[in-house]
């Protein structure tokens, strides 16, 4: 995958593709979550409820084109939440449990429905 490293601006009101895979089951793998998401909204870290054991991600511009990634996240730690953390064109996972630091974070679902308690 080819992403363009440095190139997105990231504008706050740019419209991000986060696509989260589930790459353990069948023979490609699942879907988990696809999420629409205002890149300022998104910021550089956000929580995702119920993830699987291991994830694959991709994050998307306006124009379909990969800007960040992850693969082979792994959770190591029990617990119904996770953080996804973008730095540059990388994407990483850590286990966690939100606190007052995190509240106004955007929650992506099982499904892709995305929640920011700011804007409900």
């Amino acid at each position: 995958m080819s992403l363009r490293l440095g190139q997105n601006q990231r504008m706050g009101d740019e419209i991000e593709t986060w696509d989260l895979w589930y790459p353990g089951p069948g023979a490609t793998g699942l879907p988990f979550a696809r999420a629409r998401l205002k890149a300022g909204d998104a910021g550089d870290r956000l929580l995702v409820h119920a993830a699987p054991q291991v994830l694959q991600v991709t994050v998307r511009d306006q124009a379909g084109t990969p800007v960040a990634s992850g693969e082979k996240l792994e959770r190591h730690q029990p617990g119904p939440m996770s953080f996804l953390v973008r730095r540059g064109a990388i994407v990483t996972l850590e286990d966690g449990w939100p606190t007052e630091r995190d509240l106004g974070r955007v929650v992506i679902l099982p499904g892709g429905e995305a929640y920011n308690q700011n804007r409900a």
